[in-house]
């Protein structure tokens, strides 16, 4: 990097606004979405989509609810011809749906072009040429006057050879680029663009399309929004034209320039899945469209099935979508953090399906877009009680009483730090079975019975103390006071009980009981154990059995 001051770099200039609009406007529609995918997607991939990758990605858009494909750029590829005919031939394409070609203003590839949509019944022709100061410079050698005159010509010619599309019943729409309209100057985009639509000649009900691409990001977010307001405020015909956005995310921001631009008056957005394309990508519809969503708009776009789309992307790009991808990363709906996950727990636990979703650190139901609840909180050495305890009632039935959560959170952190990776469902299950349910020493229970008289219950039990047989008994006020009495008839230390809790684990014939019982020795440690039987009975003694060696591996 240069040193300071940095005189390598510039910064980018302001647009004079000063009455500008956006900042005070709410967004409360979705914009038209064009997925653009097939074109400026696949040009990106190192190993670009065969023919049959492509219809199955064309179906994929077709079922999220997409309108506009931009399916190719037919006169550069003869690929992308191929596709385009099939689709055509092979009646693939609904008819409400249109397909887009990408042009540039030149007269034999216009052709081509218009021969690969013979047939098609609903067409937009995306015709485009550099505009900017240093693509005039450097790759056209040409002025201004120039660069207006290829526009010019390129619409005449489109609207020359799509008049037998027309005729023949297809219906012809008309994109126009000014490519690097950013980094043009606006007065000058404003010129062609006009000239273009002078051209066309469209009318309120057969719009124009004037897309405005931030062919490679350069600005900030507030300064594109200006550029798109700008240009919608001093268009000679903005009721006759469409203002379609094509952000690149060059800078990090391409979500929030579009998003920006969009409270300017665009009215459409151009864009790919999970944000494929060239250098840093395009813009990434799901997430903007998703973000709609959050926000009580519903975008038109279906993403019920993120899980599906991202197998079908993932297949057909050879590319992954990232863990931090926001809906649909794998760790976007999940929690480490220990206070993050006891707030969701928390939150969790009094969200009301009829109410606005209020879920902590969760801004959207994973089960609107398909995701699993089961990925919610994932324990690691960072994790909380609160997640364990989750996870525990969550996967496997447990409801652990509040108070256990600290010793079962412990637990599991110590185990964490000890892998020292992330662990798994089953992990934490095993953990908890054999600390707490799987306990056999140094004391066995081998049976127990209970008889009732008058005034009191009875038990008789025999246990292992050290794989030594003892055959007890005494009396209480229920089987729990009763085997704790006879225990104090041994070598063991006393303890007396703290608090119960039991619930069913499971539901009909095979339902098992559970029960979680806090025990306190004569030196004041205490700990939890738990136990399962078929007999809540025998489950509470279980338990106390279990929290009793837990005590005892302490020293107590």
């Amino acid at each position: 990097m240069q040193s300071a001051p940095v005189t390598k770099y510039r910064p980018f200039p302001p647009v004079d606004l000063p009455n500008r609009q956006w900042p005070n406007r709410t967004l409360t529609q979705a914009p038209v979405w064009c997925s653009v995918d097939l074109r400026d997607g696949n040009q990106a991939l190192a190993q670009p989509m065969s023919v049959e990758e492509k219809l199955e990605y064309f179906a994929l858009l077709v079922q999220i609810g997409f309108k506009e494909i931009e399916v190719g750029f037919p006169s550069a590829s003869q690929i992308e011809f191929d596709l385009i005919r099939r689709l055509v031939e092979e009646n693939r394409i609904p008819d409400d749906v249109a397909i887009q070609i990408l042009c540039q203003c030149r007269e034999e590839l216009i052709t081509r072009s218009c021969e690969a949509l013979r047939g098609a019944k609903n067409v937009i022709f995306h015709l485009y040429n550099s505009t900017s100061p240093a693509q005039r410079k450097h790759v056209f050698n040409a002025g201004k006057e120039d660069i207006k005159a290829i526009a010019i010509q390129g619409t005449k010619w489109v609207k020359q050879y799509t008049r037998p599309l027309i005729d023949g019943g297809t219906r012809v729409r008309f994109q126009y680029s000014p490519e690097s309209f950013t980094s043009t100057e606006l007065d000058f985009a404003l010129e062609v663009c006009e000239a273009v639509t002078d051209v066309w000649q469209p009318t309120p009900q057969d719009k124009i399309i004037l897309n405005l691409p931030a062919t490679v990001e350069y600005a900030t977010p507030n300064v594109h929004a200006d550029q798109i307001e700008w240009m919608c405020t001093h268009l000679s015909r903005r009721d006759s034209t469409l203002i379609s956005l094509h952000t690149h995310n060059d800078r990090g921001t391409g979500i929030a320039a579009t998003e920006l631009a969009l409270l300017a008056g665009a009215d459409r957005v151009e864009g790919t899945l999970f944000g494929n394309g060239e250098r840093t990508g395009n813009l990434d519809i799901v997430v903007v469209a998703l973000n709609l969503y959050t926000h009580g708009i519903h975008p038109g776009l279906d993403f019920s099935n993120i899980n599906e789309i991202r197998e079908v992307y993932e297949r057909c790009t050879k590319l992954e979508v990232p863990p931090r991808q926001p809906y649909a990363g794998e760790l976007v709906f999940t929690a480490f953090s220990g206070s993050h996950q006891d707030a969701i727990k928390k939150s969790w636990a009094v969200q009301k399906p009829d109410e606005p979703w209020d879920v902590l650190y969760i801004p959207i139901d994973p089960a609107d877009i398909g995701r699993s609840y089961k990925a919610i909180i994932r324990i690691n050495s960072q994790s909380g009680k609160g997640g364990v305890a989750y996870v525990l009632e969550r996967e496997f039935g447990f409801n652990l009483p509040k108070a256990m959560h600290k010793e079962i959170g412990r637990l599991i952190n110590d185990l964490a730090d000890a892998t020292g990776r992330e662990l798994s469902r089953e992990e934490i299950r095993d953990a908890f079975f054999h600390e707490y349910l799987e306990r056999a020493t140094p004391v066995a229970l081998k049976q127990f019975r209970t008889t009732e008289t008058d005034s009191a219950v009875r038990c008789e039990c025999t246990i292992l103390i050290d794989g030594q047989p003892h055959t007890l008994s005494a009396e209480g006020n229920g089987p729990i006071d009763a085997f704790v009495r006879s225990l104090g008839t041994t070598g063991l230390p006393k303890v007396e009980v703290q608090s119960y809790a039991e619930h069913s684990l499971g539901k009909g014939a095979e339902a098992r009981a559970v029960s979680y019982i806090q025990l306190k020795s004569d030196r004041g440690l205490t700990r939890y154990g738990a136990g399962i039987d078929t007999n809540i009975e025998l489950a509470s003694i279980k338990a106390i059995v279990s929290a009793l060696n837990r005590i005892l591996a302490k020293g107590a």
